[in-house]
């Protein structure tokens, strides 16, 4: 993968890869996503059309049409662009968290002091001060970076060998206007502790301009549906701490924080974690 035009590309197709094909993830009627072809989810005030998700307890409510599908070779592209788009958002939010940790700004100021004292020039200080910021800035760019660098060399390197041959795993699209603009997976959890009891939601991404419509709830919706329905009794998922959105999505549809890490020294350091979640499903084993 490379970042070309504002998109994320795949620089040649992956061995035993075609376009299309997959066998569709069949659905009840009033459930969730449906298979290879688009169904139109609207409010469910409307007798003749289906909603999300709607047997769920407790997560049912009006939505804006879209429509939402099984994941298709073709839709690549898509999915990788806007996966790196929505993390790569995040990017200022970090940094502006990071400048407002007490231990960040003490050493800034240290830094501000040290120099002071032993240039006696102010403009040379607050010129390594912000040097100090750039350097920080790289850094928390570069997080967000590797992160997508590595997810497209893991699980999003081969969605179809990753997300729709593996057991109880799926990925799944919404589309609106012709256009893919979200996508959600389901895969078992990384944790060996919640296998056999929980799916894990993965790679939640809406564009930005088609947020606000109900797209990521019922894609939220998808995920816990296709875990009910293959009788696990929770699904669990991981946010960075400065992904206030998700958060709030998350915990306003039923998910419990239940855990927080840092998943490195330089996360530590900057007392940057990422938060767990996990949502019980009502009436599971």
């Amino acid at each position: 993968m490379r970042w070309q035009g504002g998109g994320w590309r795949r620089d040649r197709c992956l061995p035993g890869v075609s376009e299309g094909g997959g066998s569709p993830v069949q659905r009840e009627a009033r459930g969730t996503a449906g298979s290879g072809r688009w169904i139109r989810n609207v409010p469910t005030r409307s007798p003749d059309l289906i909603s999300v998700c709607s047997s769920v307890p407790g997560l049912s409510g009006p939505m804006a049409p879209y429509r939402i599908r099984q994941y298709e070779d073709g839709d690549y592209e898509a999915v990788c662009t806007m996966f790196g788009h929505g993390v790569m958002e995040h990017t200022p939010a970090a940094f502006i968290y990071m400048l407002k940790c007490p231990q960040t700004q003490l050493h800034f100021l240290g830094l501000f002091l040290v120099v002071l004292a032993a240039s006696g020039s102010l403009l040379v200080s607050l010129l390594a001060l912000l040097l100090a910021l750039t350097g920080a800035w790289f850094c928390i760019w570069s997080l967000w970076t590797d992160y997508i660098q590595q997810s497209l060399h893991n699980n999003l390197l081969d969605i179809r060998r990753t997300y729709l041959e593996a057991a109880d795993s799926c990925l799944w699209v919404a589309g609106a206007e012709g256009a893919v603009v979200g996508a959600v997976g389901a895969v078992l959890p990384e944790f060996p502790s919640e296998r056999g009891h929980a799916l894990e939601l993965k790679r939640m991404s809406v564009e930005r301009e088609h947020r606000g419509r109900g797209i990521t709830r019922a894609l939220c919706r998808t995920v816990i549906r296709f875990a009910q329905e293959r009788r696990y009794s929770a699904v669990v998922l991981s946010t960075s701490m400065v992904h206030y959105s998700a958060q709030q999505l998350y915990e306003s549809m039923g998910f419990r924080r239940v855990s927080q890490r840092s998943p490195s020294l330089l996360t530590s350091f900057l007392q940057f974690s990422v938060f767990y979640y996990r949502y019980e499903i009502p009436g599971s084993r």
